[in-house]
């Protein structure tokens, strides 16, 4: 599925085999890869585009992936969905010079809105490493509620992590999506 969201400080659009440069930069900080579940580290060029390959204009709604695309800077972050086996879940990563600005929680709030307005999912999985306080701090203040713990792979630790499992209803979001801001 090929969508272009427009908010006032950045675009999120399909990537394009030309991010790979940007994708590999930001994803081969062990900062940024290291709070990935399916990210290596270190993360090369090879990588980005063997990934960008998987991401086909076709593909079903709840495998879009969004470019986070900053004025001036290009490519920055990236937001997207998956199926995984209890549902669809919602990961998202951002380049480390850009954190502590408020992109990725904009960046998310656009997406999950996105995605129940386009959707008939009733629920949206994501969650966090343990230690990865900021972007449990970002499902927070969107609505997201933890759910339980589990362990999770990291490739770029090699490990097995302690993860924080967390969801969204849309009912919830539809009650909430006004006052996040």
């Amino acid at each position: 599925m090929n969508v272009t969201l427009t908010t006032p400080g950045f675009i999120l659009r399909q990537a394009q085999l030309g991010d790979a440069e940007p994708i590999a930069r930001y994803l081969n900080d062990f900062a940024v890869a290291g709070n990935l579940a399916r990210v290596p580290f270190p993360y090369h060029l090879s990588d980005a585009q063997a990934w960008l390959r998987t991401r086909l204009p076709n593909l079903p709604l709840e495998e879009t992936n969004f470019a986070i695309e900053l004025p001036g800077e290009g490519l920055v972050g990236h937001v997207g969905f998956h199926m995984g086996p209890q549902g669809p879940v919602i990961g998202y990563w951002l380049g480390q010079p850009f954190w502590g600005q408020g992109i990725m929680t904009e960046a998310v709030r656009t997406a999950v809105d996105w995605f129940f307005d386009a959707s008939s999912e009733d629920t949206l999985l994501s969650g966090v490493f343990h230690f990865n306080a900021a972007s449990l701090a970002i499902q927070t203040r969107l609505g997201f509620t933890q759910t339980g713990r589990s362990t999770l792979l990291c490739l770029a630790r090699g490990a097995e992590v302690e993860h924080i499992d967390t969801k969204l209803t849309q009912s919830v979001w539809k009650a909430r999506k006004n006052e996040v801001s």
